[in-house]
């Protein structure tokens, strides 16, 4: 892809990362329906918008599948800040996710005339749900149903670029998450028994095997 592609790719995911606090601010509303807060700025997610977006035109250009892969970046944005913001990974964010992304796969498939990513597409997803509900049955595991739904729906993208990116894809959520606690207990910041949340790992992870595909 060129670079005045790239660019305005980038410039989109901007533009998602600005809008990304409103949109998440539907989603972590208290339990009398007023809205919750969400503690980050536009100005603050708009270059994380467009690093995001621009490092998926600047590496997948070339795929088909890469307006599957900013839809669901974007969808993934707002599902970040409502997991940092109240623990939670909402049932219809998660599936407009896996909803978009599916459909731009099947798009991309039938642009490619191939049937057979879509169906790694859909074995991806498959993995990635049956690897994340055992781990969520093991005793004390703090991995909530909410993250295994988004770790299958982030198995499609993961799927369709191949079986070592689905590996990598799974491996990578935990290695970041682990780095990322361990760091925040050696600062005395949080306590072994704190809850926090798992989504933005699975989603970086993601990120960061569909880049080094």
């Amino acid at each position: 892809m060129s670079a005045g592609l790239v660019t305005g790719v980038a410039l989109l995911g901007a533009l998602a990362g600005c809008v990304t606090p409103v949109a998440a601010r539907r989603f972590t509303g208290r339990s009398d329906g007023s809205p919750g807060r969400v503690l980050v700025r536009s100005w603050a997610l708009a270059p994380i918008g467009a690093a995001l977006f621009g490092g998926l035109a600047a590496t997948r250009g070339a795929d088909p599948a890469l307006p599957a892969f900013l839809l669901m970046a974007a969808a993934g944005l707002v599902l970040a800040v409502v997991d940092l913001a109240c623990l939670r990974l909402p049932d219809p964010l998660v599936g407009a996710a896996a909803l978009f992304g599916g459909l731009g796969l099947v798009g991309a498939a039938l642009a490619a005339d191939a049937p057979g990513r879509l169906l790694m597409a859909l074995a991806g997803a498959g993995v990635s749900l049956a690897g994340h509900v055992l781990l969520a049955l093991l005793p004390g595991s703090r991995l909530g149903f909410g993250d295994v739904k988004l770790a299958s729906a982030l198995g499609l993208p993961l799927g369709w670029l191949g079986w070592p990116v689905l590996w990598l894809g799974l491996i990578l959520p935990h290695v970041l998450n682990g780095v990322v606690v361990l760091g925040l207990l050696a600062a005395r910041r949080v306590r072994r028994d704190t809850a926090l949340p798992f989504g933005p790992a699975l989603l970086a992870g993601t990120w960061l095997a569909v880049l080094l595909a």
